[in-house]
């Protein structure tokens, strides 16, 4: 069973940790996925980083821009983490756009990610019908489990679409702008969540966008799985670098 399935089924609620590949420092990748890890993560999302990430908020956008003057490249990434299975466990997702992934080469890429260990990806500008006609076979033939994301404007036609081409969570984004842009949750996200939780998918729904402290983990969590942080702790990393990982995930759980 992937890893991702595994995890979900856990009688507990997920945290999620989304960074940029090769920042804050070139090669701090797989020293920074063994310290969430250690931390207590029960997730993490990898980051591609590309030159025009438009899901993402200026945190995360800068971040991929410096991670890209670093020098990281898709090939530089499968480099790193090529031995990362021999030090971590938990569920690792690659994040990123799909030039990049379009430019390694669909089938090379999937085949890439199944040797070395990743269990799933997220790619936001793919859009579902496509990954079901042309890729899904692909992902599915190296093990790989896609993560769609939706957000408060989906349909429900579409969510219901998402799930039965889906085979692991749904990304469930908890507002309709980027990353990073939310202080907080109020009465239209919370009944957002609660909407999406009472129609009884067949796939887990974790929560992203705007989660950033203790609170908002318990607010996105209520009626979700789990919860994704990335803004904040990419803003973590930046002020207090590498070594402050467990005392931000401590805050948090």
């Amino acid at each position: 069973m992937n890893r991702i399935n595994q995890k979900l089924q856990e009688d507990k609620k997920i945290l999620s940790i989304y960074f940029s590949a090769g920042y804050p420092n070139l090669n701090d990748t797989v020293q920074i996925i063994q310290d969430l890890e250690k931390s207590g993560v029960d997730m993490i999302e990898i980051g591609l980083p590309f030159s025009d990430p438009l899901a993402d908020g200026p945190t995360i956008q800068e971040s991929s821009t410096k991670a890209l003057e670093n020098g990281m490249t898709t090939k530089l990434l499968f480099e790193q983490l090529e031995n990362i299975r021999q030090s971590v466990q938990i569920p690792l997702i690659i994040m990123g756009y799909f030039n990049p992934i379009l430019q390694y080469g669909i089938e090379d890429f999937c085949k890439k990610c199944e040797e070395i260990g990743i269990d799933g990806l997220i790619i936001p500008d793919l859009p579902v019908d496509i990954y079901a006609e042309n890729y899904k076979e692909t992902f599915e033939k190296y093990g790989l489990i896609n993560v769609f994301l939706i957000t408060p404007q989906t349909s429900e036609e579409r969510i219901r679409y998402i799930d039965s081409v889906s085979n692991g969570f749904i990304y469930m984004v908890s507002s309709a702008s980027v990353t990073g842009s939310s202080t907080g949750f109020g009465d239209i996200q919370t009944n957002y969540f609660k909407r999406i939780s009472e129609m009884n998918l067949k796939n887990s729904q974790i929560v992203g966008f705007g989660i950033s402290n203790k609170e908002t983990f318990s607010q996105a969590t209520k009626f979700g799985k789990g919860a994704i942080i990335g803004s904040a702790f990419i803003k973590n990393l930046t002020e207090n670098g590498v070594s402050s990982i467990e005392k931000f995930v401590s805050k948090i759980l």
